[in-house]
């Protein structure tokens, strides 16, 4: 979206853009064995399933084995069913009138097939990044793969050379995962449970900032800081890619890459618990907003998500319509 109020994304649009990613993470031709077969996502045209209410999609995660019972059965495989936006019914009709607990869960599992499918992206690309440093003979192809990579990491890759060890480094320092369990906590907390304003006009989940003169404007712009206005999304699936990109890139979220990168050499996994604590930059709140994600993940038990995998099926789109779908 680009402007205060923009119009929901067509079915159509958004089969193409999910077609035309599947076909550029195709290129990195993954060997599938064990765990990796997580990241041989269905790459067809997904399917769609547009719902009209509530019940209409409690009923449809009820038929996929999708809920809190199967959850609690051990099951921590995701559905690949990716919301197309956020119907603005959640925010004025639907979400007011849920017990807090039922909110929160249609909220984690909701988004946690974006979160997921966002961090499958950035492990294709890491993978075949990491082949292409351990391995020295390079075609052309591959040297352009990586000059792009590093271009969209803000690393400065030289035309017509070899890309160097030391920005294979950087890049792979940048270029990891976010825990899904923080990225839902972050979510949750910056759009009130996808409750707020920008999130209904804009799918903005995290609050992000614009100084392009593209985005919502705060009702309360606070003038000292400029003509800023909160990011706006054509769906919550590029609001949660921004969101990844803005912690793998931007320099205030330096600490987290650290920990992250620390977490790896020592083979330990990647929690939200850990890395939340490096986000005292994300909110002038400081410390107390890293306190609140502890919070939220403690409280939701978070934790466990970090465990979720996707499964391996076609992807379906989920298109809201009728009254409130905008």
């Amino acid at each position: 979206m680009s402007h205060s109020v923009a119009p929901a994304p067509s079915t159509r649009g958004l089969i193409i853009a999910l077609l035309a990613t599947a076909l550029l993470l195709g290129a990195c031709d993954k060997a599938e064995s064990g765990r990796d077969s997580h990241l041989r996502r269905g790459t067809a045209v997904p399917d769609t399933f547009a719902f009209a209410n509530l019940d209409e999609i409690r009923d449809y995660f009820v038929a996929a084995k999708y809920t809190i019972d199967d959850w609690r059965g051990g099951d921590r495989s995701v559905p690949r069913f990716y919301l197309a936006s956020v119907p603005s019914r959640w925010r004025h009709e639907v979400a007011p009138n849920l017990p807090v607990q039922l909110k929160k869960r249609y909220f984690f599992f909701v988004y946690a097939p974006l979160v997921l499918e966002a961090n499958e992206t950035i492990l294709l690309n890491r993978d075949r990044l990491l082949d292409l440093t351990l391995n020295k003979t390079r075609t052309a192809e591959d040297q352009t793969w990586l000059r792009d990579l590093a271009a969209q990491y803000f690393l400065e890759a030289p035309d017509n050379e070899a890309v160097s060890d030391d920005v294979l480094d950087k890049l792979a320092h940048r270029l990891d995962i976010v825990p899904p369990s923080l990225a839902l906590a972050q979510a949750a907390v910056e759009s009130g449970w996808s409750t707020s304003r920008f999130s209904d006009m804009g799918n903005a989940l995290f609050g992000q900032w614009t100084w392009s003169g593209d985005g919502i404007t705060p009702a309360e712009q606070r003038d000292h800081l400029g003509d800023y206005k909160i990011r706006a999304f054509d769906s919550p699936e590029q609001s949660i890619a921004a969101y990844m990109h803005n912690l793998n890139t931007h320099r205030s979220y330096r600490d987290f890459r650290d920990q992250r990168a620390g977490l790896r050499a020592a083979g330990q996994a990647l929690t939200g618990k850990d890395l939340a604590t490096t986000l005292t930059s994300y909110s002038e709140k400081g410390q107390e907003y890293v306190e609140m994600l502890l919070s939220v993940i403690r409280v939701n038990e978070l934790e466990q998500v970090d465990a979720t995998y996707l499964r391996d099926m076609k992807p379906v789109m989920l298109v809201p319509v009728g009254p409130g779908s905008d």
